[in-house]
């Protein structure tokens, strides 16, 4: 009766946040499953029919290697996001303090600018005619542009861009929170600075490096934008897949099929995460 009356209690409050949760992500995600078992119409209706056509086409190896450059970009985006990071979160928690709030605001000031103005800023950096190329040049380094929009390496350099703060502010907070007793107790003990990062720094920051990199990887599965923009028609991802098959096939069923398969592969690396790391790490991601 006690638990009833706290429910009650708290109901007022938690009931917005349910139905915002019902309406806008419950209630599409389940939109999105029943659509992925149906049928295209010759006009790009949605037709009702149950079908599992729209997950065997999936096995095309087309689709397959869309699925598996996907993976690997997004892979090698969390690896350049976590060497480049780590380093730069390890400054960060190591300066004065008055410099703390400066650097930090330098990570976060790309969040007020919106995605798209940045990824924009970027192809103006990179373009064939962009400050870059056009600085290179000028001083003689290089004769002719280099190639660095329209190709992997542009995807990679806008991913990378797009992604490196939600790497380094969970590594931040990992790092800062590290007890400088247990530092100090590894070098009285004569652990050369090397030795201590790997066997001390680096194993204690375990949660943030779990955590910095699933909110890196698996942004970077949807971040279809940067491959539009910066890889054009020759880097195609399975995010600007999903988009293409809404937007221009119209083919919903096939879309919506796709992008069950890629959130079931998101929930999948949080699950092992929470079951071989614990809860600990997942709990900083949500």
């Amino acid at each position: 009766m006690k638990t009833k009356k706290s429910f009650l209690k708290y109901l007022p409050t938690i009931f917005p946040a349910v139905l915002w949760m019902l309406g806008f992500f419950v209630i599409p995600l389940f939109f999105i499953v029943v659509v992925s078992f149906s049928t295209r119409g010759e006009v790009g209706d949605i037709i009702y029919k149950f079908t599992l056509d729209n997950y065997l086409k999936l096995l095309n190896p087309l689709y397959i290697n869309i699925f598996m450059k996907s993976i690997v970009i997004a892979i090698y985006t969390t690896v350049l996001c976590l060497l480049l990071g780590y380093p730069f979160a390890f400054i960060i928690s190591n300066v004065n303090k008055k410099f703390k709030p400066l650097l930090l605001l330098l990570i976060i000031l790309p969040f007020w600018t919106n995605s798209l103005v940045r990824t924009y800023a970027m192809i103006v950096l990179l373009r064939t005619e962009g400050i870059i190329n056009t600085v290179l040049i000028n001083l003689h380094i290089i004769n002719v542009p280099l190639n660095l929009m329209y190709n992997n390496t542009a995807v990679m350099i806008g991913m990378l861009y797009m992604m490196f703060p939600f790497m380094v502010l969970p590594l931040y907070t990992s790092i800062e929170k590290l007890d400088k007793k247990v530092l100090d107790a590894a070098s009285d003990l004569g652990a050369p600075p090397i030795y201590k990062f790997l066997k001390v720094t680096l194993p204690l920051t375990k949660g943030g490096i779990i955590s910095g990199s699933i909110l890196v990887f698996i942004p970077t599965l949807g971040l279809f934008f940067v491959t539009d923009l910066m890889g054009g028609s020759k880097v195609i991802l399975m995010s600007n897949l999903i988009k293409n098959q809404f937007l221009t096939a119209r083919d919903w069923p096939f879309g919506s099929a796709i992008s069950v398969v890629l959130i079931i592969v998101m929930l999948s690396i949080i699950i092992y995460n929470s079951r071989v790391h614990g809860t600990n790490g997942t709990k900083e991601v949500l």
